[in-house]
């Protein structure tokens, strides 16, 4: 009675398609290129002290906006886990006082 019938896999019904025979290609080697010289060298980037000053300045912002933003996670978290212990404190306090007036 609790013993579970496994499934058989009837065999497919109506029109079947038998399988396709796939035959071999044969494989042609591609005659081999010349090479071509490679395209002429792009001028290189002239970094001047005004740019890398911008560019140390971006890169300080970067790192400072980052930082605050991760501390105010950070700080929200613990805000929410000390009010979250907080809670279960009282709720413990009311809990053990109902107890105890019974």
């Amino acid at each position: 009675m609790l013993k579970p019938k496994v499934p058989t896999m009837p065999q497919p019904t109506g029109l079947t398609t038998p399988p396709a025979v796939v035959e071999p290609t044969p494989v042609v080697q591609p005659s081999p290129t010349p090479l071509v010289a490679p395209p002429a060298a792009r001028p290189t980037v002239q970094l001047t002290p005004g740019s890398v000053l911008a560019l140390v300045g971006g890169g300080a912002a970067v790192v400072l906006v980052v930082g605050a933003v991760l501390v105010s996670m950070l700080l929200a978290v613990a805000i929410t886990g000390a009010s979250v212990a907080i809670c279960a404190l009282v709720i413990r306090s009311l809990i053990a006082s109902d107890n105890q007036h019974r």
